[in-house]
């Protein structure tokens, strides 16, 4: 490990566990108009670049770029994403713990929920708890990625008493609903992170809501 991603690992766990009790934001936008990602993300493999105003990764192998902020239990989310390669894998993380990563190129256990368009090879849309390999996956094998195509992702959560709901639109319709009755939401659950495989993905115009 380099010593510049040892600090930056360092910093982001002392954020990290000043964040625990952080109040959650009430709103946050970011379109990248800018030359980096900034202190308010945490890129934990070194590789997202903001290019002509666009965040863009390749190659993350499951290595989020997180929002050093705490999100709301319940919110709204939109965005733009972006493949410029067949493999179409447009992925982000919700509620996870802001600092988790693969270590490995193997089986992934994210600490959140991943929602992801176009995942293997581009064969299917799908929300996982934890575990992209879960053979009980929320998945579709509507809205693959098309090739160099803006998708405009709409993603709300609310709580039903106990149980937490996921919603996600993706281009204005509806896409897939996870009902989940042991919500990951907690002090270590609250944050929000791009993320990615291999894929060229592109990402912008990023609005939180509470």
């Amino acid at each position: 490990m380099n010593k510049r991603f040892l600090f930056s690992f360092l910093c982001a766990t002392f954020f990290w566990a000043c964040n625990e009790s952080a109040s959650p934001i009430a709103s946050f936008a970011d379109d990248f108009q800018r030359d980096l990602p900034g202190p308010v993300w945490f890129d934990t493999i070194g590789r997202y670049v903001i290019d002509r105003g666009v965040l863009t990764i390749s190659g993350g192998y499951n290595h989020p770029l997180w929002l050093r902020k705490p999100l709301p239990r319940e919110l709204e989310i939109t965005l733009r994403a972006r493949s410029l390669t067949p493999d179409g894998d447009l992925k982000i993380e919700l509620f996870g713990d802001g600092k988790s990563f693969a270590f490995n190129r193997g089986r992934y256990f994210s600490t959140g929920y991943v929602l992801c368009q176009g995942g293997w090879n581009n064969s299917k849309t799908f929300i996982a708890r934890r575990d992209e390999h879960d053979p009980r996956l929320l998945a579709t094998t509507r809205f693959p990625v098309e090739l160099g195509k803006w998708h405009e992702w709409r993603i709300t959560t609310h709580f039903e008493g106990p149980r937490l709901v996921i919603s996600w639109w993706i281009d204005g319709n509806p896409a897939l609903r996870l009902v989940d009755p042991d919500p990951l939401y907690g002090p270590k659950n609250r944050f929000f992170g791009f993320s990615n495989w291999k894929s060229d993905a592109s990402f912008d115009d990023l609005r939180i809501e509470a």
